[in-house]
C-alpha cells in the first residue's frame, strides 16, 4: 500500500527570473535575460516530491479566483494528488512567489500569500475522517500559524505523526503549541529565528536543536545546505553529510528534501536512512531549474543513484 500523505498548506504561483547578476537599488532597473512561470508554495512542492515518489498524497490548501487558481488545481490532477479539499477563495489572488536566481544557482524570494491566509479550522474539521487515514501530515508557515496549531493538536488527539517545516520563520512562534508534533524541520536561519541562540556552527546548531527537544518535540532536523543535515533527538545527534553536486538552481531544495524525507520515512520508520536519501534527492533537484519540475519520479530517482 502507498504511504498516505496529507499536506495542509500553501500553494503559490512561482514567478523566477534568471540569472541577474544582483538585486536592482532602490529605484533601479536592470535586465536578467530569462523568466519562467511555474507552480509552486512550499506545501504543495512538498506534497509533489511525495507524489512523484510514489506516496498518495491529499492536499489541504485555498486558491484565488483568478488565472492561476485553475491551473494550481490542475497541476495536482496532473501529480495524482487528491485535491478534493483545495477550496476557491472569491475576490482573492492567489499565492505568488517572484523568485531571483544568480549565476551561482543561489535564490532570493518575495511571498505573497493571498488565498493562502483563508485558510481555517473549520476546513481541518472537513476534513477530518480522510484526515485520519493518513499515516503522516506535512505543514509548514505559508498558512495562518493558529491552523497550523489547531493541526497539530487534532493530528495528535488521533495518533497520527507530523511534520512541522517552520518557513518562513515566525520568531514568535509558540513552542507550547507545536511540542505535539512528531518532526520539526527548520534549516538554519529558521532555528536561530526560533530559538535566538547563535547557529554559525555545527556545535551551536546542535546546542539549539538540543534546546527544542528539551521543549518536548520528538525529533529535530535541521537542514544545513551544503554541510548536509542533522538529526537530534533525545538519544541521539546525527550528521548526515550532503551529497555533493553542482548547483544550477537552489529554488525548492528544502521542499524536495522535505517530501522525499516523508515518503522514504513511511516506507520503514528508519529516520536517518530516509535522511540520507532525502539529501540525494534534494541535490538531483538542484541540478536543474525550476522547483517542482525539477523533482526526479521515482524511476529517475533511482536511474540518478545508479549513476
Amino acid at each position: 500500500m502507498a504511504n498516505r500523505i496529507a499536506v495542509v498548506g500553501s500553494n503559490m504561483v512561482d514567478l523566477i527570473t534568471y540569472y541577474s547578476e544582483r538585486m536592482p537599488r532602490l529605484g533601479e532597473t536592470i535586465e536578467a535575460p530569462n523568466f519562467e512561470l511555474g507552480c509552486g508554495g512550499k506545501g504543495s512542492n512538498q506534497a509533489v516530491a511525495a507524489a512523484k515518489l510514489g506516496s498518495k498524497v491529499m492536499m489541504l490548501t485555498k486558491v484565488g479566483d483568478d488565472i492561476f487558481g485553475e491551473n494550481t488545481v490542475n497541476n495536482y490532477s496532473r501529480y495524482g494528488i487528491d485535491s478534493r479539499y483545495v477550496e476557491v477563495v472569491a475576490n482573492t489572488s492567489s499565492g505568488v512567489a517572484p523568485i531571483f536566481v544568480d549565476p551561482s544557482g543561489e535564490n532570493s524570494i518575495i511571498i505573497v500569500k493571498g488565498a493562502n491566509n483563508s485558510l481555517k479550522r473549520s476546513d481541518i474539521d472537513a476534513a477530518a475522517e480522510d484526515l485520519k487515514k493518513c499515516d503522516l501530515i506535512l505543514m509548514q508557515l505559508e498558512i495562518p500559524l493558529d491552523v497550523v496549531y489547531y493541526t497539530i493538536g487534532f493530528a495528535a488527539s488521533n495518533g497520527i505523526e507530523t511534520l512541522l517545516n517552520p518557513a518562513p520563520a515566525v520568531p514568535d512562534l509558540d513552542l507550547s503549541e507545536i511540542n505535539k508534533v512528531t518532526f520539526f524541520v527548520p534549516n538554519e536561519t529558521e532555528l536561530e529565528s526560533i530559538t535566538g541562540m547563535p547557529v554559525s556552527s555545527v556545535d551551536e546548531i546542535t546546542q539549539a536543536a538540543k534546546f527544542l527537544v528539551e521543549q518536548g518535540i520528538r525529533d529535530i532536523i535541521v537542514t544545513m545546505g551544503g554541510r548536509g543535515a542533522l538529526h537530534v533527538n533525545k538519544e541521539e545527534m546525527e550528521l548526515i553529510p550532503p551529497y555533493k553536486v553542482t548547483p544550477v538552481d537552489t529554488t525548492g531544495a528544502g521542499d524536495a528534501f522535505i517530501g522525499s524525507f516523508a515518503h522514504y520515512y513511511l516506507q520503514n520508520k528508519n529516520i536517518d536512512t530516509a535522511l540520507a536519501t532525502a539529501g540525494k534527492y534534494a541535490a538531483n533537484s538542484i541540478m536543474k531549474k525550476g522547483t517542482q519540475i525539477s523533482y526526479s519520479t521515482l524511476e529517475e530517482f533511482e536511474e540518478f543513484c545508479r549513476s
